[in-house]
């Protein structure tokens, strides 16, 4: 196997008022944004031991009470002269990247504020009925001492469990249990008319219970959901190996990481309960997997213990990145603090949020105010400098199958060289209907390193940074970046989660996604007319409420989307 080529040389850019504006940003987050960070934080942490103070009898009644608000607000709408269904939420509020334009035209407001409570944890039959604003850290904070939690658990604190079924959800156990969506067992949902359904997959509302995943909210009102869980122990033992080599090798060692040459993907003993690669440069990365330990053979004499959740802790990527250096270790972690590893400095962002954050001092002084919210840095950078982002920032995951994972590594460093990168595989599933992201056709005659039968293994490329032309001061366009990011997921049947910037026409959306499930269920629930289509509601730009109209009126007398023939 050769190197990756060297990207081309490109010319110097010329720095503006806006480079000197977010170089200095750092002054905003920390008398700002960090401050109102830890209050909001402590006010919703409140909320949540409240809510864990009543009993689940009492949380489930306050829950059908909120259902009933929403219904009749539902029923209170003039289709002929209110505008969309949209959820009250504020734009700024939403942890994605994405701008949420699509809230400035005019449409009918929906509270769903009330709907952040744990309503039970079912330890027999292994089930969490959750509303859709609990987030990771609260399910984690409330299952982890049961030693039991949900299957999947999304790194990030903030993270809701109705962005992440509504969107897209991943985490280092995805190998197994596939993502968020997979991970769900019935959905109770408000469709357009105000009726209440609940859908799981053997009974009569099927087809919206497979239609749901990805649909950002525009089948109905999500309001609550039952998720499965699994047993668990106190301590997860990790393994730090670190590979150097070029990115083929480096792929084919995250490969061999997880995913038994022999294709047993199955066999406990040779596949681990949790695994994520970093990669660092062009040739070093470091793997690491994971098994659930007791807190027993965490506390042997000679085993290290590490409590990555310390404030003062340094960060898991820097932490992981030693391994390039000592060589492979091991060590213990407690269970919630691995889940929750890549929250206080949002994987490596915080970096270019605060240059400086990842010094000791500064750890040990502020880090219990870390991370800043992302709603509040959103809410507070202003509509220049989130300009200034999209065009010189990247915040983008790939998901692509996993035999061209290497592939996707050497395209990255080639258009982007964005560094470090994020490798999480994950099943993806051949279910009885087809969604809006499927496996490829016919993957399981191939035969290659972790698919199954049912399932084709993909992994989750995470693009996370600024690109290298930028911090070297070169001319980077991120909007034409961005599209031929999406142009190679889409020849490589390869999927753009929807939180982050996209520059996909209609056409091309409906390349990348497979829409006929979708708007069958649109027109079969009445969503036509009542709430946004996806396409529309991810589109970039500003909406108004003509536009709006002319979109949902398209989208009612197309009985399937429009696909465009494939590119040369």
């Amino acid at each position: 196997m050769t190197d990756v080529q060297a990207p081309p040389p490109r010319p110097k850019r010329k720095k503006n008022i806006m480079d000197l504006l977010v170089q200095f940003r750092w002054i905003v987050v920390i008398f700002v944004v960090l401050p109102l960070s830890f209050l909001y934080y402590f006010s919703i942490y409140l909320g949540d031991v409240r809510s864990e103070c009543k009993s689940y009898k009492q949380r489930q009644k306050e829950h059908d009470e909120n259902v009933k608000k929403v219904v009749k607000r539902l029923k209170e709408r003039n289709a002929s002269k209110d505008g969309l269904v949209c959820t009250a939420r504020k734009p700024w509020v939403a942890v994605g990247m994405r701008n949420v334009d699509y809230k400035r035209a005019r449409h009918f407001e929906v509270d769903l504020s009330p709907f952040r409570n744990v309503l039970n944890i079912d330890t027999e039959r292994m089930i969490a009925k959750v509303e859709p604003l609990v987030n990771m850290g609260q399910i984690s904070r409330v299952t982890v001492p049961l030693n039991v939690s949900l299957a999947v658990v999304a790194e990030l604190d903030d993270l809701t469990v109705g962005g992440l079924i509504n969107g897209y959800g991943i985490e280092g156990s995805s190998h197994i249990y596939g993502l968020f969506s997979d991970t769900v067992v019935s959905y109770e949902v408000v469709l357009a008319d105000g009726q209440v359904v609940r859908a799981t997959k053997d009974n009569e509302y099927s087809d919206l219970f497979y239609a749901i995943p990805w649909s950002q909210g525009t089948l109905g009102l999500l309001v609550s959901a039952e998720i499965k869980l699994i047993p668990i122990k106190e301590y997860m033992k990790l393994t730090y190996k670190p590979v150097v080599g070029n990115l083929k090798e480096i792929a084919q060692a995250y490969m061999d990481s997880f995913s038994p040459r022999d294709r047993d993907q199955d066999n406990h003993e040779k596949v681990p309960d949790f695994v994520e690669t970093m990669v660092y440069t062009p040739t070093e990365a470091v793997c690491m997997t994971g098994r659930y330990a007791s807190k027993e053979e965490a506390k042997k004499k000679g085993n290290v213990i590490n409590n990555v959740g310390w404030w003062f802790k340094t960060w898991f990527y820097q932490h992981a990145q030693t391994a390039l250096k000592k060589g492979e270790f091991v060590e213990y972690i407690p269970t919630r603090e691995y889940y929750h590893r890549h929250t206080r400095c949002l994987y490596w962002e915080g970096k270019l949020i605060l240059p400086f954050g990842d010094q000791w001092w500064f750890r040990f002084l502020f880090g219990w105010a870390m991370p800043p919210k992302v709603s509040l840095l959103k809410a507070t950078q202003g509509e220049y400098i989130r300009n200034y982002y999209h065009e010189n920032h990247v915040i983008q995951d790939m998901l692509v199958p996993l035999y061209k994972v290497g592939d996707a590594l050497e395209w990255v460093h080639r258009e982007m060289e964005v560094y470090p990168l994020w490798l999480c595989p994950h099943r993806l599933y051949r279910l009885p209907l087809k969604t809006m992201v499927y496996p490829e056709p016919g993957f399981e005659l191939q035969k290659r390193q972790g698919d199954t039968k049912y399932a084709q293994m993909y992994t989750d490329v995470g693009v996370y940074y600024a690109p290298g032309p930028i911090l070297r001061g070169e001319v980077f366009d991120g909007i034409e970046a961005v599209r031929k990011l999406e142009s190679w997921l889409i020849e490589n049947h390869g999927f753009q989660p929807q939180y982050a910037v996209s520059e996909l026409t209609e056409k091309n959306f409906w390349r990348m996604f497979d829409g006929s499930l979708y708007e069958n269920c649109r027109k079969k629930y009445r969503a036509i007319g009542t709430f946004m289509s996806v396409y529309y509601k991810s589109k970039k730009g500003k909406k108004t409420e003509k536009e709006v109209q002319e979109a949902e009126q398209e989208t009612a007398e197309v009985e399937t989307p429009e696909v465009d023939e494939p590119e040369d």
